[in-house]
């Protein structure tokens, strides 16, 4: 993994269907790695809907009256000049300034829409990690395969994988670089157990096909829309801490937290700046 004052490793959240749980994971991972003394700035590419801008607003005005570590943030919105070609090229000077204003960090976390848009291309062709959350479901499963009419055989990729892989082509001829890609499932269900083993085994086969690792997901989702508000993560939640005590629940939420990371290999990135030398602590 790249991380360290010459140039920022790059984590794109990525789906081409809402309502996956990018922009929650997006906040964990960026306070999973400023936690670990990395330095981290995040660009939101879905500012119209702007869900991770509102996570880091609600985080600053906690912060006023918590110790919280703040990463540094800017939202992008997508042009709307007429001319296709005027469009992309304000999209990628806009990206190429919000990045600029992030050089200094380690880490740049990019949480994209649930769509095929010109500022979602360019922040996936930047990716040194691209993270998909994906629901546990058929219906989310088709972004990225096609299957036959018994959902039990991959006919070949669908749209976002073919998107995924063009990217990674770019990628590779601008600067020789890699897109590592990890998809985690989320929103696994405890009770549907022969449609998490058949979705299970279709991404496997398709992991091995298309080139991705399996990462676990989160199941509860209540916890996470208690601590938005807030701009709260997880792995903020601390006993000792007046106002963000942890029930069971919450541990074993956390525990999912931590697999996930680990499976990413956060943990291991976040170690690693924190033994480099650094020039921003990354809080606001």
């Amino acid at each position: 993994m790249r991380a360290g004052p010459s140039r920022p490793h790059v984590i794109v959240l990525g789906n081409e269907k809402g309502g996956s749980g990018k922009s929650t994971t997006a906040m964990h991972l960026i306070v999973a790695l400023m936690r670990g003394g990395g330095t981290v700035g995040c660009l939101d590419l879905d500012a119209r809907q702007g869900t991770l801008t509102r996570y880091v607003e609600n985080r600053r005005a906690t912060a006023a009256d918590l110790p919280l570590p703040v990463p540094r943030h800017a939202a992008i919105l997508a042009s709307r000049l007429d001319s296709a070609a005027a469009a992309a090229a304000e999209d990628r000077a806009r990206f190429a300034e919000a990045m600029a204003g992030f050089a200094d960090c380690q880490f740049v976390v990019i949480d994209t829409p649930g769509s095929d848009t010109g500022l979602s291309r360019i922040g996936h062709s930047h990716a040194d990690t691209l993270v998909t959350p994906l629901n546990d479901s058929f219906l989310d499963l088709d972004l990225l395969a096609r299957l036959d009419r018994e959902g039990k055989r991959i006919l070949g990729p669908s749209v976002y994988a073919e998107a995924v892989w063009e990217q990674r082509k770019r990628r590779a001829l601008a600067d020789g670089g890699s897109i590592e890609w990890v998809v985690m499932r989320n929103r696994l269900s405890s009770l549907d157990a022969r449609n998490k083993r058949d979705i299970g085994n279709l991404l496997d086969q398709l992991s091995r096909r298309i080139g991705f690792r399996l990462a676990p997901g989160f199941t509860e989702r209540v916890i996470f829309r208690e601590l938005f508000p807030r701009g709260l993560t997880l792995l903020d939640l601390d006993p000792g801490r007046a106002g963000l005590s942890l029930n069971m629940s919450h541990v074993a939420a956390r525990q999912e937290v931590r697999a996930l990371l680990k499976a990413i290999g956060i943990e291991g990135m976040a170690k690693s700046a924190s033994e480099a030398p650094a020039e921003s602590t990354g809080a606001a």
